[in-house]
């Protein structure tokens, strides 16, 4: 050990990140000391870490980080998460910002301050690349003021920004790539909740926990949009045709409008959703590049609605993995598996239940059939604690058909998961 260049040593420490564990391994000896000084990239400080950071008074807190970060030299990541810590001195917290900045590229930060410290003015017109912010407030943006010009992932975690702020926010970023937005507080001037976000550079949005009546994203590189646990009246996406993936979990939208750019989809991920097939399917229909299909516990707005396959296999011509997961209704055998179609190309199939009945072994059945060139099958299933008898008999005979069906298939890799 006593061979490695002080600067290899800089880089062992910096993978460790913790700061105590970064501090004891930098007490082995005198070199370590000089690598911990003056080649240690990235630094972190989080309360998850090491609960003692939540026994500590804040005072004590204060000087403990302070007296780290001031004996490092270059930082170029540092993070400081203190959930559930009391509030920090906002002169305190400036210092360490001031201190690292001009070398800082990424930024992980959640620190309650009193009083409220504006991160924007602080880290504004560096070189920061990355900036992950939670529980602050954001106010004022002024974009050719507070101007990230190297600024490419951006990550807003129950932050309060307005609506024009946040906007003015993404102008400030002209390189921004990937944006998060995760449940933020949106402060309206009126009684309407909109937002309209703007940003020609966007590749990449995670929206999570948003209620609002209308969100307008302008991306026109957006490639990877997924939406979770949002209630929105109008969402409407107006783009470029660059979307290859389009992912929403457990959204309550009325309209939903991504226009005439779904062409170039490669992946329609969609769980926990209320579909209007006919108006979906016309959404989609472009997507003759698509290549992952996923429709998981899906609802029809109307009861006499299925999942047309047919029409998949035909509009999705290089479709390679197909997932299919909804209540099977007694009486509908074939449940879209209607016509002469094949899906050639599907390689990948998984198949899954809520509430299991004798119909699904037969629809996997007849499915499979549909898919000449299958190489991997996989079974979701929810099995209750508690079962009656009948539930057991169904189980039982459902093991059984997939037994006597997979020896037909001996060349599918065969995969359950219950739950």
């Amino acid at each position: 050990m006593e061979n490695l260049p002080v600067e290899v040593i800089g880089n062992i420490l910096s993978r460790l990140g913790a700061a105590r564990e970064v501090v004891i391994a930098s007490a082995t000896c005198r070199k370590w000391r000089e690598a911990f000084r003056k080649h240690l990239h990235c630094l972190s400080f989080n309360s998850n870490d090491w609960p003692v950071f939540r026994d500590l008074l804040t005072s004590r807190l204060e000087i403990l980080i302070t007296q780290t970060i001031f004996q490092t030299t270059g930082l170029q990541g540092l993070t400081i998460l203190m959930d559930d810590v009391d509030e920090f001195s906002a002169s305190t917290v400036i210092a360490w910002l001031m201190y690292t900045r001009e070398s800082l590229r990424i930024l992980y930060y959640n620190v309650r301050t009193s009083p409220n410290l504006n991160i924007l003015d602080i880290c504004g017109r560096h070189k920061l690349e990355m900036l992950s912010l939670a529980h602050n407030t954001i106010i004022g943006v002024e974009p050719n003021y507070q101007r990230f010009s190297c600024l490419n992932s951006l990550s807003l975690s129950y932050v309060s920004i307005s609506a024009l702020d946040l906007n003015l926010l993404l102008t400030a970023c002209p390189k921004l790539e990937s944006l998060s937005l995760i449940n933020p507080e949106i402060a309206m001037s009126d009684a309407q909740v909109s937002v309209e976000l703007s940003s020609p550079t966007l590749k990449t949005i995670y929206v999570e926990a948003i209620s609002l009546d209308k969100f307008i994203l302008e991306a026109d590189s957006l490639e990877d949009m997924h939406l979770k646990d949002c209630a929105l009246e109008q969402f409407e996406l107006i783009g470029k045709g660059t979307l290859k993936r389009f992912q929403i979990d457990d959204v309550s939208v009325i309209h939903l409008d991504i226009g005439e750019i779904a062409e170039n989809l490669e992946v329609i991920d969609v769980s926990n959703f209320t579909i209007i097939w006919p108006k979906f399917y016309h959404m989609i229909s472009r997507s003759s590049n698509l290549r992952v299909l996923r429709l998981w516990d899906v609802v029809f707005d109307d009861e006499d609605d299925i999942v047309d396959l047919e029409t998949i296999a035909i509009c999705f011509p290089y479709l390679s993995h197909l997932s299919l997961s909804n209540d099977l209704r007694d009486g509908v055998i074939h449940y879209g598996l209607e016509g002469s179609y094949h899906l050639h190309n599907v390689v990948v199939l998984e198949v899954g239940w809520t509430v299991i009945s004798d119909i699904f072994s037969q629809w996997v059945e007849e499915l499979l059939q549909r898919c000449p060139n299958l190489e991997k099958l996989i079974i979701h299933g929810t099995v209750s604690d508690t079962k009656t008898p009948e539930e057991c008999q169904i189980l039982a005979n459902f093991t059984s058909s997939i037994v006597r069906l997979m020896r037909q298939y001996m060349h599918v890799d065969v995969y359950f998961e219950y739950e």
